[in-house]
């Protein structure tokens, strides 16, 4: 029997937690696979991990809880359960109730037919307005700029196989995104659209600050565009200062000896073009800093402890 093995990353969800277990453990009852559980706690500070760790599964045979040993991010908690998953098919989900509860067992019946990864593209999802917009601007920027074959509406949620496991596992990138890591790696693939729930409870852990960290670290890792940018945006500000600096000669010799008057004009432009060489060091800087801190080959994440919940041992 095949096994799947769901990656559940966490932080601070002791709202929506003790429901999800409940979910999950209904879900791992009477299925035509077997169900491995990897809860990853990403930092937490609150009582989650306790009421995983209390809760009373009876269905479900396979729980591990990973704790790592601070908040690195939802994409390094990620990567710490499947490098921990036992299963077959590997797929990770919120902890927040959000994705269909039929999900799994129809990626599942999709995957078994011959494909690699199966992704799951968001019809609707009922989440603020400036988090609709970000998700629209990212995902066009990414079509445009990175990963070609980027959803429209975004990807929730992927199931793949032992192939794609062991590439992620041999592959551990940091300041990058997972999923255009699977997207951009080809490999044979379908797409599902679904349509999500809103969270159970709580607030989303998704803040404005790694949504623009996600946002710049996709564009680093995965598109040249902002450097292409710079040279442009350089180029172009060079020849309109050459033919301004040839406008303002033209005019002294043959028009006027008396100096043409602007300094506020000057001003501005001045103004903007040290903006603009800014913000171009800023994007170079980006490149540099990702390159070092590749280079330093530091763990992309720390596990502090493996807890197998259902038979209740400690493995350090």
């Amino acid at each position: 029997m095949d096994m799947i093995s769901i990656v559940v990353p966490f932080f601070n969800e002791e709202d929506c937690i003790f429901q999800y277990c409940n979910f999950i453990d209904e879900f791992s009852k009477d299925r035509a696979f077997e169900v491995e559980i990897v809860f990853v706690d990403d930092g937490s500070t609150d009582n989650t991990c306790n009421i995983i760790t209390s809760y009373n599964f009876t269905n479900c045979q396979n729980i591990k809880l990973l704790r790592l040993s601070k908040n690195y991010g939802s994409h390094a908690a990620i990567r710490a359960g499947i490098f921990h998953a036992s299963g077959n098919y590997t797929v990770f989900v919120g902890a927040d109730l959000q994705e269909p509860d039929d999900m799994v067992s129809i990626m599942y019946e999709k995957i078994i037919t011959g494909f690699d990864i199966v992704y799951i593209e968001k019809i609707t999802i009922k989440i603020s307005v400036a988090a609709r917009f970000f998700s629209l601007v990212y995902s066009a920027l990414m079509r445009r700029y990175a990963v070609k074959n980027y959803m429209s509406g975004g990807i929730g949620n992927i199931m793949f196989n032992e192939k794609i496991k062991n590439y992620l596992n041999n592959n551990i990138a940091s300041n990058s995104s997972l999923v255009l890591q699977i997207l951009d790696a080809g490999f044979n693939n379908a797409t599902i659209k679904m349509d999500y729930k809103p969270r159970f409870a709580g607030t989303s852990k998704w803040t404005p600050s790694k949504k623009i960290k996600l946002f710049i670290d996709s564009f680093v890792a995965f598109s040249v565009a902002p450097i292409r940018i710079v040279s442009i945006v350089g180029i172009i500000m060079s020849i309109i200062g050459f033919f301004y600096g040839v406008y303002i000669i033209i005019h002294r010799i043959f028009i006027s000896l008396i100096p043409i008057p602007g300094y506020a004009t000057l001003i501005v432009l001045l103004l903007f073009g040290f903006g603009i060489t800014n913000i171009s060091l800023g994007i170079i800087a980006e490149y540099l800093w990702h390159t070092y801190d590749f280079s330093r080959n530091r763990p992309v994440f720390i596990i502090s402890e493996i807890k197998d919940i259902k038979r209740q041992t400690i493995k350090d």
